[in-house]
């Protein structure tokens, strides 16, 4: 482990040099805001293609996490789930990992969606070594990543969240400070059950509609006007052509995949199987997610109203 502080994060006249760690759907649109804004880039990801389109973007290309971290006073990753966290981070034997190799004072941002339990195991290891560490998942989707209107939602100690809020808002547009390590995990898979509920609702209540002879549109602005209304049906339609510029009105392609929110629907069921939290409701949700995503898993959440009418699909 290095023993040098790192001090360009107190220089406010300077900003600090980033490694961003994985470089899908997310995290490319996220590092091509942080070069678009100035901050010098190290990257590092499995995929030629990512790695080659950030590279024209202007960034640095590494081999390796360490590699991109070598010179890099802010971490950022954004990767797939738990285990892919805990092994560039702890890993294979939980003390040979990046942590390991980054210098004293350096502030590490993981976006990725994980559980809260492993969030917590990350920020204990990092704290050890004096490192900075926040668990900083997102809403908002691809759309939200490529516009820099993502939500953050943070945990970790708030004089290091005061650190990463300048860095964020390049990426973002509400970010918020949830709470102690883990607090954004759990915020965010609150949401996404709920997010899932909703979705499942509304396909439901539209699919009743429609097949009782109302038309999907005038449906869908009754309810908007009254009591069920909610986000769903405010801005991401799940009915095929009420709304314009919503996966439903194109296939079903883009935005957040069915596979994405069953992972998160997960993450929600376990979290409250540790706690031991009755969650009804969301354990329905990740039923019906679990049954719809093994034929469409790529397609949007939104494609969930397909279990009712699978000719809308197609």
């Amino acid at each position: 482990m290095g023993t040098k502080d790192t001090s360009t994060m107190d220089n406010n006249n300077s900003k600090p040099n980033i490694a961003f760690i994985g470089l899908g759907n997310m995290g490319a649109p996220m590092a091509e805001n942080l070069l678009k804004a100035g901050y010098a880039l190290s990257v590092f990801d499995l995929s030629d293609a990512a790695t080659k389109r950030l590279k024209q973007a202007g960034a640095s290309v590494s081999e390796s996490p360490k590699d991109a971290a070598n010179n890099a006073q802010v971490v950022i990753s954004m990767l797939p789930a738990g285990q892919h966290v805990h092994s560039v981070y702890l890993g294979d034997s939980g003390s040979d990992g990046l942590l390991a190799e980054l210098p004293k004072g350096t502030l590490v941002i993981d976006s990725s969606t994980i559980a809260a339990a492993d969030a917590r195991t990350v920020a204990e290891a990092a704290s050890k070594l004096g490192i900075d560490f926040l668990d900083a998942p997102v809403s908002g989707g691809t759309g939200g990543a490529v516009a820099g209107s993502l939500t953050f939602i943070v945990g970790g100690d708030a004089a290091a969240f005061a650190k990463a809020e300048p860095i964020l808002a390049v990426m973002g547009k509400n970010i918020f400070h949830a709470g102690e390590h883990g607090a954004g995990q759990v915020a965010k898979i609150c949401n996404n059950m709920l997010l899932g509920i909703l979705m499942a609702g509304t396909a439901e209540a539209i699919n009743l509609g429609v097949k009782n002879g109302l038309d999907p549109k005038v449906l869908s602005d009754i309810m908007l006007q009254s009591s069920g209304r909610n986000w769903t049906l405010e801005v991401y339609n799940p009915y095929p052509q009420v709304m314009e510029n919503v996966p439903s009105s194109n296939g079903y392609q883009g935005g957040f995949m069915s596979k994405l929110m069953q992972k998160d629907l997960n993450l929600a069921m376990q979290t409250a199987q540790d706690t031991e939290v009755d969650t009804p409701m969301g354990a329905k949700a990740t039923e019906l997610y679990a049954s719809h995503t093994v034929e469409n898993g790529d397609k949007d959440f939104s494609s969930i109203i397909g279990r009712h009418d699978v000719s809308l699909l197609s």
